[in-house]
């Protein structure tokens, strides 16, 4: 069964252009200029339930854009797009309470409140029980180990720590799906380990599937089984792991398997 569906997905964005200086500032109050950005552009695929999909692609490529849609953020100007059977542009408040997100580089926790107390409000939020919100944080607390901190303020955790802590709140409702955008960027590698550890056993226990974009290299060849490649707002390729290995030459690593797609899509970006 299909938790995602994209179909001829688009969106185009409206930048205003300004030329260098002070009368380049002038100029741009008095006479504004602007050129439209097509950053995603007639996109298609879909994703099965329970399965872990690496979407990704060089800076720029569309996919915070893709994920923005996905999750009712941004409104798409072209294309369906369901999630669950929901239209995120219409229902977008029924999808909140089905899917789970957790972005690297932003913070959802309360910093000045302790885990504890963050995960309760998260509870109210999504109109959890009371009764089942404590049955709902032991539970996660055993999963990702965090009785040794669970009572501290955010504030005073490490970055693995903290991590764990977003993706024990991401879960609190039981979500479906779990859009999860560089969920190990900054890390040191022993908490990588542990933090794509944890991305399995949820998959495996909760079967979640698992939305996920990442520049980490190992990310993607330690959790997913199939990759697609978006490029300039196109997807350029849409294979599974295995066979994105068989296709090219023997012994070649992940990354420079990924750096030769993009490079023959024009771009020269590592990942």
């Amino acid at each position: 069964m299909e938790a995602i569906r994209v179909q001829d997905l688009s969106k185009t964005f409206r930048v205003r252009q300004k030329e260098k200086g002070l009368k380049g500032s002038i100029r741009s109050v008095l006479h504004p200029r602007s050129e439209e950005i097509r950053a995603v552009d007639e996109v298609s695929f879909t994703v099965e339930e329970g399965e872990i999909l690496a979407f990704i692609g060089p800076n720029g490529a569309g996919k915070s854009t893709t994920i923005k849609m996905l999750t009712g953020i941004l409104y798409p100007d072209g294309g369906k797009l369901e999630v669950l059977g929901i239209d995120p542009t219409k229902r977008r408040k029924e999808l909140a309470y089905q899917i789970g997100t957790v972005f690297g580089q932003k913070e959802q926790l309360w910093t000045h409140l302790t885990p504890y107390d963050n995960f309760r409000f998260f509870g109210a939020i999504y109109d959890i029980p009371e009764k089942e919100t404590e049955a709902r944080i032991k539970e996660l607390g055993e999963l990702f180990e965090l009785g040794a901190f669970i009572n501290t303020p955010v504030r005073g955790l490490s970055l693995g720590q903290r991590m764990r802590c977003e993706f024990a709140a991401s879960l609190i409702h039981k979500p479906k799906v779990l859009f999860l955008d560089e969920p190990t960027i900054g890390l040191d590698p022993v908490v990588k380990e542990t933090i794509r550890s944890l991305i399995k056993q949820m998959n495996r226990q909760l079967h979640t599937t698992i939305f996920l974009t990442s520049h980490d290299v190992g990310d993607i060849e330690k959790l997913c089984e199939r990759i697609i490649i978006i490029n300039a707002g196109s997807v350029v390729m849409d294979d599974s792991m295995e066979h994105l290995k068989d296709i090219h030459t023997s012994g070649m690593s992940l990354e420079n398997m990924i750096v030769e797609i993009y490079k023959a899509e024009g771009r020269t970006v590592s990942v």
